[in-house]
């Protein structure tokens, strides 16, 4: 396997590599393969698909959704050389190379070879090969990280009544806050300060630059909090608790996405990458729209999201065209009415049906029947889907649809059970039972 060699590189759903932390895409060509004849025994990378990176080389295989755990990653760090192309007769003859050497194991070097066998621009992605390798981005990260780590080493050191994390009291001579205060006073700092962070950066252009790096860390944060609490089996009873998380999910959508794909970094692969993307993107604002949203809410929300790096109504269309071909858990769908919509594969309209009939057959709504309004606040979706769903239903025999100056209003479709032979017949059982009851009560009000 792949990964006795190289590690493993995490995959999404859709079959985009999972980014590190202030990790940002910088290239994709198609066609490539990935080989080192020091190791004899090196496994076969054929006509893959090769991502770089800031901080890595990754090398994911064509149908990457069904053989994940073939994908793997080289870190620009285990480079130590890069070798020069030289234009000889004999290769106008064989695909481009890039050669450049690698400690794999700390005790031997390798030489490695990237064959690009598709179409792409090889001069280019060797230059962004070279400026990645020699920003070091990676060497960033790690004194962050070293200063967050001296900082937070400092502030619990020492012990005793005048030290900084011992007694009662801190170094300025201050009360120290403990127990349920403390930790509600702790909270609340942190929150001024990420507050202020967000003041800071949106107050101009400059300062939006100066607090990209700090506005990245925080996204990267705010994803995983969100993504760890959405997959916890305890579900939040609390409204506070709620309502902070929405209002996460708020934030990570105004923050937008850290890596988003371009035509310049995908090239021919564009619209592909961008498919994916998307369908990782959408996973969030489905789970708050019920499974459903319509395409013209994910055009707006993925531009947001996006910030500059805006793509066309075609460009979306396309993509999420691209969906029967790949593994995603989404699905591009389009009513009778040409309204179209992104929704969950496992979204089932039968359950959907369900809820409705519950509430068309409640005793209240019998004789009055529903609108789409009133549809829309048991779904819990926007009043244009719910008029959609009701529409569906209604071309499946379930309901019946009744059109005047104040709308539509739909109603349980009684047809089924009226008798033929005996139309006057009302049976002392069934929803036509029901309705007659509420009738006869509402004539004697």
């Amino acid at each position: 396997m792949a990964t006795n060699y190289l590690p493993k590189a995490d995959l999404t759903s859709s079959g985009r590599p999972v980014f590190l932390p202030n990790e940002i895409e910088c290239s994709i060509l198609s066609s490539v393969d990935l080989e080192c004849d020091d190791i004899p025994n090196f496994p076969l990378l054929k006509s893959g698909l090769l991502i770089l990176t800031t901080h890595r080389l990754l090398w994911l295989p064509d149908n990457s959704s069904s053989t994940s755990s073939a994908a793997v990653a080289l870190p620009l760090s285990f480079l130590t050389h890069i070798f020069s192309t030289k234009k000889s007769v004999k290769t106008l003859f064989h695909s481009p190379r890039v050669r450049f050497q690698a400690s794999l194991d700390p005790s031997k070097s390798v030489v490695m070879t990237v064959v690009m066998r598709g179409k792409g621009d090889t001069d280019a992605f060797l230059a962004k090969f070279w400026e990645n390798w020699r920003a070091r981005a990676w060497e960033n990260d790690v004194q962050t990280q070293a200063q967050g780590g001296a900082v937070g080493s400092s502030s619990v050191s020492g012990s005793g009544p005048g030290s900084g994390s011992g007694g009662f009291y801190t170094r300025e001579g201050a009360v120290r806050m403990v127990g349920v205060s403390g930790i509600l006073r702790k909270e609340q700092e942190m929150w001024e300060s990420t507050d202020k962070s967000l003041q800071e950066a949106f107050q101009d252009l400059n300062a939006l630059m100066s607090k990209a790096k700090e506005m990245v860390i925080l996204a990267e944060k705010m994803r995983q909090k969100l993504l760890s609490g959405s997959n916890s089996k305890s579900s939040a009873t609390n409204d506070d608790e709620v309502g902070s998380k929405e209002e996460m999910q708020d934030w990570l959508l105004s923050v937008g996405i850290v890596s988003p794909v371009t035509k310049e970094s995908a090239g021919a692969l564009y619209h592909q990458q961008l498919s994916r993307q998307l369908a990782d993107y959408v996973r969030i604002p489905l789970e708050r729209a019920g499974g459903m949203i319509n395409l013209i809410d994910v055009y707006c929300l993925f531009n947001r999201a996006r910030g500059t790096e805006l793509i066309s109504p075609d460009d979306l269309l396309r993509a999420c065209s691209l969906w029967e071909k790949f593994d995603v858990p989404v699905m591009l769908r389009k009513f009778d009415s040409g309204v179209m919509v992104i929704q969950n594969k496992s979204h089932s309209d039968e359950e959907v049906f369900a809820r409705i009939k519950a509430l068309v057959t409640n005793p209240d709504t019998l004789r009055t029947g529903i609108s789409a309004s009133d549809a829309a606040m048991t779904l819990g979706i926007a009043p244009g889907m719910a008029k959609e769903h009701l529409l569906t239903a209604e071309s499946k025999g379930l309901l019946c649809r009744d059109i005047s100056p104040d709308g539509f209003r739909f109603y349980i479709n009684l047809f089924p059970e009226i008798n033929t032979d005996d139309v006057y017949l009302v049976k002392d059982y069934g929803i036509y039972n029901t309705w007659v009851k509420v009738a006869s009560a509402s004539r004697l009000e």
